[in-house]
């Protein structure tokens, strides 16, 4: 069961995911999973490579600046096609369409 942070973390990288249009965004909750390494992943989709950055970019920037809430990591920039964001509790996933 998510917790208030949690729920306001959600919040935030929605909004995030939807500053740039960010597609198909899901909400899976894991939390019933005993060995998960996330309570949450949000799952959402750009429409090309520089799309998918351009979200990545938009939850990064959404978060430090609402919230002043940096992630623990990320990876994908490189190709692009798919790029995850580890904020502890919630990881956000953005991929291509073919990616995904």
């Amino acid at each position: 069961m998510a917790n208030d942070t949690d729920t306001q973390l959600r919040s935030m990288i929605i909004e995030g995911i939807r500053d740039r249009k960010g597609r198909s965004i899901t909400v899976v909750d894991l939390s019933a999973i005993e060995a998960t390494p996330a309570r949450e992943f949000i799952i959402c989709q750009g429409t090309s490579s520089q799309h998918v950055a351009s979200v990545a970019d938009s939850v990064r920037d959404y978060l430090l600046e609402h919230g002043g809430i940096k992630p623990y990591n990320y990876d994908g920039y490189r190709n692009a096609q798919w790029i995850v964001i580890d904020y502890g509790s919630i990881l956000v996933h953005i991929f291509t369409p073919e990616t995904r």
